[in-house]
């Protein structure tokens, strides 16, 4: 089928499209941009009006109206809860008399987790350079100042290079699985100085407590209550505002069943701090964390430690454990770029934009290799991030 023949449909929320419909463009593989996923944030009120994500979700269409492609979009009045930070580009523009926002968001809300965004039907006739030309024209349609696909595939990326658009690079740090048997064998891949550091740090931080993992519908109303307490208690340390609504948790297992993998620390039978992960195909993803009070390395333990024992457990190929933080090297977790793209329709801006953006580039690529001396591997173990 002709590209030229697309129809491009913008809907105002993700139960305007059947579920088997999205899933079938956006595959199994990454549950943060299956359907169940953007429901949940969206049936619980963490993505809508309240926190200024309204969802314009995208779907392009054959002749016959069978849904050839998919992409998970939201109008925006800010630039909060995204990880690609792009206030410094709002401000400039408005202090010349622009108007930055409403700008149009091609993201999974509060999610700073790569994996597609511009998805096809397998076997589809439909290339990144026909939902990018969609994208345009919704940006012209709705008088929005810019589109930004953040957190996509590095192909996406290349591709919509490839149609003009801004490329940026960032950073995370994810741990690779090779094979490992458990998690000593892990260790054993580290130098013997990180190795002795890593078993301190366990031996601390388990002292007094017990820690149990849960999944799905084994997680119930009161383990919901102490890790919504933790996750509040995490947003007012930061400074942060908590688009994330107490329905949003609850809702994730019966929406995604055993793809949510909790875990709690608890003393005296009392869950103190907890982690909250999602399982994709061959990867965890971590997201949220909290806990009570302070407690030695338990950030570590719960966030990265356990993360590797489950994953080396379930044969997973990696742990994603969300953005920043240059001290999870220490822990195993390698750096990965990470990749988004971005429309911007004022040419003013956009070649200040692409100025800005080169110079990062090369400061990213510097920060990579840099980082990279620091693995704590032994130099002929050392895993493929």
């Amino acid at each position: 089928m002709p590209e030229r023949r697309l129809t491009a449909t913008l809907h105002p929320s993700i139960a305007a499209i059947a579920a088997p419909t999205w899933d079938a463009c956006a595959g199994a593989d990454n549950p943060f941009v299956s359907h169940a996923f953007l429901s949940a944030l969206e049936d619980s009120g963490s993505a809508g009006p309240r926190t200024g994500w309204l969802p314009q979700h995208l779907t392009l269409t054959d002749e016959a109206g069978r849904v050839l492609a998919v992409a998970p979009c939201y109008a925006k009045s800010h630039s909060y809860g995204e990880y690609v930070f792009d206030h410094g580009w709002a401000h400039a523009f408005e202090r010349a008399g622009g108007a930055y926002y409403p700008k149009l968001q091609v993201a999974v809300p509060f999610s700073p987790v790569p994996g597609p965004r511009l998805m096809v039907r397998p076997g589809a006739p439909v290339t990144i350079a026909a939902l990018a030309e969609a994208l345009e024209g919704a940006c012209a349609g709705l008088d929005l100042s810019s589109v930004h696909v953040t957190f996509c595939q590095a192909s996406e990326s290349a591709a919509l290079a490839e149609a003009g658009w801004l490329t940026r690079t960032g950073v995370q740090f994810h741990w690779a699985n090779p094979g490992y048997a458990d998690f000593d064998a892990f260790l054993e891949a580290l130098a013997s100085r990180k190795r002795k550091q890593i078993r301190r740090e366990r031996r601390d931080a388990q002292a007094g407590l017990e820690f149990i993992t849960l999944r799905g519908g084994e997680i119930g109303a009161a383990e919901w209550a102490a890790f919504y307490r933790f996750y509040t208690a995490t947003v007012d340390r930061k400074w942060g505002s908590a688009y994330l609504t107490p329905e949003f948790f609850s809702l994730l297992p019966r929406y995604l069943g055993d793809k949510v993998v909790l875990m709690l620390a608890r003393a005296g039978g009392r869950p103190v701090a907890g982690a909250l992960n999602l399982m994709g195909r061959d990867t965890l993803y971590g997201r949220n964390w909290g806990s009570d009070g302070e407690f030695p390395f338990l950030h570590f333990e719960l966030c990265y430690y356990q993360a590797i024992e489950f994953a080396i457990r379930h044969g997973l190929a990696k742990v994603e454990a969300g953005a920043q933080g240059e001290h999870k090297i220490q822990r195993g977790y390698l750096p990965a770029a990470t990749h988004s793209a971005h429309f911007i329709a004022h040419r003013g801006l956009r070649a200040a934009v692409s100025r800005f953006l080169e110079q990062e580039k090369q400061q990213v690529a510097a920060d990579m290799a840099a980082l990279a001396g620091f693995a704590p591997y032994r130099q002929a173990s050392s895993p493929e991030p």
